[in-house]
């Protein structure tokens, strides 16, 4: 039986679990409070930014996914959170005498400084200089020099059951410029889970991996497309004078590598995920 921890087992964490129960895994649920964690998954309670290794470490590892959600945009946390955090985990997993197979470390594509409609790959360079994609980078950093197999997993804005945000953005009336085009990438919940649970069992397989795929669907859309899509869906119409969209930035997230390995996203744009939401 293949064993996985799911450090920092939240949302995306606990519905991967779930795919990776089904398909005969033993899975490790880790999080400050694992209480409320589905039936199936091994609780360890723990808290990453503590160096401290749970005392109910798993005596056997096979692979790691570290995913955890820092809530804020805040440096420190996320130094503690996503570069410590990794550090701790990969220590305790060496303390035990464990070698992982494989290290999945979600990212962000939130790395990219790209502004201007630029479309982004894999292999574009990631220059974002925002203290905390600094920090985003510096956790790729330690996954990709940990001495252990890895890939780094850069998701785009993750929508999905529970992510209404934006909907109630466009029902308050939110203002949004058509032009220039601001230019946005998403993933529903439902694709990034599927991708990552895609690339464990490629892993599994032994397969080759590239060292960094990018989790988006299909088609970036601006955001003014996308809210302009919703409003109609919900029979009402963007303000002139509503809410001002503070979004910045603008640049098209390519999936072509993850595609060429295999996986499809079953929200391909932002009208197949929504529409799905929109239904509950």
């Amino acid at each position: 039986m293949k064993q996985v921890v799911i450090a920092g087992c939240g949302d995306v964490g606990t519905a991967l679990a779930q795919q990776l129960l089904a398909r005969g895994w033993q899975v490790y649920g880790l999080r400050r409070d694992p209480t409320q964690l589905p039936e199936g998954i091994v609780p360890i309670a723990a808290d990453l930014t503590q160096a401290d290794k749970p005392a109910d470490w798993p005596a056997k590892v096979d692979y790691l996914v570290y995913c955890p959600a820092a809530g804020k945009r805040d440096p420190e946390l996320y130094q503690q959170l996503y570069v410590d955090g990794l550090e701790h985990v990969l220590a305790w997993v060496k303390s035990s005498g464990q070698r992982l197979n494989y290290l999945l470390q979600v990212s962000s594509t939130g790395v990219y400084a790209q502004s201007e409609g630029e479309w982004v790959t894999e292999n574009s360079r990631a220059l974002a200089d925002s203290p905390t994609s600094q920090k985003l980078l510096a956790a790729e950093d330690a996954a990709l020099r940990s001495g252990v197999p890895a890939s780094v997993v850069r998701l785009a804005g993750i929508y999905g059951p529970g992510r209404n945000r934006l909907i109630q953005q466009v029902r308050d009336g939110l203002q949004v410029p058509a032009e220039p085009p601001q230019y946005t990438n998403r993933i529903h919940r439902d694709d990034a889970v599927s991708l990552l649970s895609h690339l464990l069992a490629l892993a599994d397989q032994r397969e080759l991996l590239a060292p960094c795929y990018l989790g988006v669907d299909d088609e970036p859309a601006s955001l003014f497309e996308v809210t302009s899509w919703l409003a109609e869906q919900l029979g009402t119409s963007l303000q002139a004078d509503g809410p001002v969209s503070t979004r910045t930035g603008s640049k098209r997230c390519s999936n072509a590598l993850v595609r060429e390995s295999g996986w499809q996203p079953a929200y391909p744009s932002f009208r197949e995920g929504y529409a799905e939401l929109l239904k509950g």
